[in-house]
């Protein structure tokens, strides 16, 4: 087995085409073909199942998965002790929490651990970030979701084992216009929304997956983009939006807004990696420095 070999494997778990993770990795097709080939050569086993919406793990390649893992983080860290240099910690966070979020995470993590180099990467794209958590490309991840199993929400997970923490609350808010014939109306339910415009993000967004499970099939979907224009459309008039509240509270505090009296579900920010990488450098720091906030609960972390 050649490390390349365990890279270009993890790649097909995560992107579960050649074509992708060939993509992914900056090779040809026909190597990352070549080199999964000669890793099963060499194995003498089937690590994947071929078919024609991707390529699955058999059960000799999930348990390749946790070896894979195990071996290109021990190679890490030989390298990391040989040239006496303390790679810094990866961590990646959604694009929506993290000029918000991360910020006081990384101030407790100072505090705890000083010496330790941290570099954060937001993405727009949770299954990126998620992505490049199973890989190993990111130590940890911030992202949303809901109370519960990681993916309640209602997103894809990668086929590794991935443990969180829930840091805190993330409050959602349906708003409008003040001008909206629901504005004031006390007590609304679901059946009172039915039929109104509501714009949203992306399909893949998680205040799009929240107002699935709010409001269902009840509304018009009108996709506006980001959340900037998502809230502008509704301070103008244009229909009503689901959006974080702290992405809303100065709208709200000026009267360009109105809070609708509908319950809502918050979201929940959580800190995601992958439960047999806790041996890396400096990801206990930033396990318990995260999980330092009073909100914060644990779903498995690990011991010290």
């Amino acid at each position: 087995m050649e490390l390349r070999q365990l890279r270009t494997f993890e790649a097909v778990v995560n992107h579960r085409t050649v074509t992708d993770a060939a993509a992914a990795l900056g090779l040809a097709p026909s190597s990352v073909s070549e080199q999964i080939r000669s890793l099963e050569r060499s194995l003498g086993v089937a690590l994947f199942d071929r078919a024609p919406r991707g390529m699955t793990l058999t059960p000799a390649g999930d348990r390749m998965l946790v070896w894979s893992r195990r071996l290109l983080d021990q190679a890490e860290l030989a390298r990391a002790e040989v040239v006496a240099a303390r790679a810094p910690l990866r961590i990646g966070a959604l694009e929506t929490i993290a000029a918000t979020h991360v910020p006081g995470m990384l101030a407790r993590l100072a505090d705890r651990c000083p010496e330790l180099r941290v570099e954060i990467r937001s993405d727009a794209s949770r299954d990126q970030l998620l992505s490049e958590v199973a890989s190993g490309t990111l130590e940890a991840a911030l992202l949303l979701d809901t109370e519960g199993p990681l993916g309640e929400l209602g997103f894809r997970l990668p086929p590794v084992r991935l443990d969180f923490v829930d840091l805190e609350p993330v409050p959602l808010v349906l708003v409008a216009g003040p001008s909206h014939p629901l504005a004031g109306v006390a007590g609304l339910t679901r059946s009172d929304l039915a039929g109104e415009r509501l714009y949203v993000t992306t399909p893949a967004c998680s205040f799009w997956m929240a107002g699935e499970r709010l409001l269902g099939a009840d509304v018009d979907r009108v996709r506006a983009g980001g959340v900037a224009l998502t809230r502008a459309c509704a301070e103008q008039g244009l229909g009503i939006a689901l959006l974080p509240e702290f992405a809303v509270r100065a709208a709200l505090e000026a009267g360009s807004l109105v809070r609708l009296d509908l319950p809502v579900q918050a979201l929940s920010m959580r800190l995601v990696w992958r439960g047999d990488r806790e041996a890396v450098p400096g990801l206990r720091e930033v396990l318990y420095a995260a999980s330092a906030l009073p909100s914060a609960r644990p779903s498995a972390l690990p011991s010290v």
